[in-house]
């Protein structure tokens, strides 16, 4: 698929292939013909915010589809790293789960493409979607006048989550609002012998990174223009985003090449970090983990912009259970469903009519930011890019991890664009 692994991912998708599989079929024969009532669903929630999100969405799913039996099919790896590898040997096999997770935006175009997930406009009406979701995120939704997945929520990426404890220590009594203090922030912190105050993970984190880093250097217009082809990637505005994004590498840790998210999250629980660049699936897990000393911001230089993402399920062409799978559909895009599973997940509902009331503090600034907020997508989580873009800028940001050549890493970016970006 998209993504360039290492040997050792390749071993992991291999294994987590061979159990997906195993879901995919049954020696009773429970998962084959038309009176199937088990419902795979494919996910790369397995644990943390997530899973809990996923577990609150599947006892919702049990009271509204009673009669029908979930399936977890969920792959671990952040961001679907590994899952989508298995996903897409499935796919290519024929041989679907009912339903899979997607991010919904660009990254659906790969799907739809290749005729892997079928049209649910017809559901939309019947289960009343369109008035329930704004019409902004029904035209995301919606390619060549046709509707092909249901947001189960709404995350903000360009979130900034800290140690109040190592913030405090370091004698900083504020949330920075450009990138000059974020770094001189991060000096601070330093200087208390934090030797990297700045937490982050490998390819996918680091693509966030750099992209809080554009809506910075950029402003929401350009930097959504570079998904667009309007805003050139050679340019020097993106140069010197390239070069920020450098300098704030130099407060990380260097194995961040070999960790995933809840590893650098880790970092900022234990001291060894003051911040981490993530989602905000992130306050959920910190609540599922007890960690209560936690405190949040938008990137600093990002203004009122709210990057957004949204989780979503498909119908593949091909599923086994289609009866069930459109159940669960349901039970997703429902006011029930919603709540049971953005109250444990960190995200926000899709749906206008949910009450703040019912959310913990961070989901009520979210819901209200959203209403107000000037919106831009994220590539790294696929609602602005295609996964073939998404994984040549993983590729790319992996490269200069390692090597720190700004002009390779610009060059690298701009190939990439004028490859995959839609003419």
């Amino acid at each position: 698929m998209r993504f360039t692994r290492r040997a050792a991912v390749a071993v992991i998708g291999v294994a987590a292939l061979l159990t997906a599989s195993a879901c995919g079929s049954s020696d009773d024969g429970g998962d084959g013909g038309s009176g199937s009532k088990k419902v795979e669903v494919f996910t790369w929630w397995a644990d943390g915010g997530e899973k809990a999100g996923l577990d609150g969405l599947v006892a919702q799913f049990g009271t509204s589809c009673a009669g029908q039996e979930f399936v977890n099919g969920a792959v671990a790896g952040g961001a679907g790293a590994n899952a989508k590898q298995v996903l897409a040997s499935r796919l290519q096999q024929n041989d679907p789960p009912d339903t899979f997770q997607a991010h919904a935006g660009a990254e659906l175009q790969d799907y739809i493409l290749a005729g892997q997930v079928q049209d649910i406009s017809a559901d939309y009406d019947t289960w009343g979607l369109k008035t329930a979701f704004p019409a902004g995120l029904i035209q995301n939704l919606t390619v060549d006048g046709k509707i092909y997945s249901v947001p189960a929520n709404i995350h903000r990426a360009n979130v900034v989550w800290s140690n109040k404890k190592v913030v405090a220590d370091a004698g900083i009594t504020s949330d920075p609002t450009d990138l000059a203090g974020f770094i001189a922030d991060l000096d601070k912190v330093k200087a208390k012998g934090i030797a990297a105050p700045l937490a982050i993970g490998k390819d996918w984190t680091q693509l966030m990174l750099f992209e809080s880093v554009l809506i910075t250097d950029l402003g929401a217009e350009k930097f959504t223009g570079l998904w667009k082809g309007t805003t050139p990637w050679d340019g020097a505005d993106v140069t010197k985003a390239i070069n920020d994004f450098k300098t704030l590498l130099t407060y990380t840790n260097k194995d961040r090449d070999a960790l995933d998210w809840t590893d650098a999250e880790k970092l900022v629980m234990d001291g060894k970090a003051a911040y981490q660049l993530m989602g905000d699936w992130e306050a959920a897990d910190l609540d599922a983990k007890k960690f209560a000393d936690y405190a949040w911001f938008t990137f600093p230089g990002n203004g009122t912009t709210f990057q957004w993402l949204a989780d979503s399920f498909v119908l593949p062409k091909g599923a086994k259970n289609v009866e069930g799978t459109k159940c669960w559909l349901k039970t997703v895009g429902s006011a029930d469903g919603q709540k049971a599973f953005n109250t444990k997940k960190g995200s926000i509902p899709a749906r206008t009519d949910a009450s703040p009331a019912d959310y913990p503090k961070y989901q009520q600034a979210a819901m209200a930011d959203w209403k107000s907020a000037t919106q831009v997508p994220s590539c790294a989580h696929g609602s602005a890019c295609s996964q073939g873009w998404q994984g040549a800028a993983n590729s790319a940001l992996g490269a200069f991890s390692t090597n720190q050549d700004v002009a390779g890493l610009q060059k690298a970016l701009a190939a990439a664009a004028a490859q995959f970006v839609k003419k």
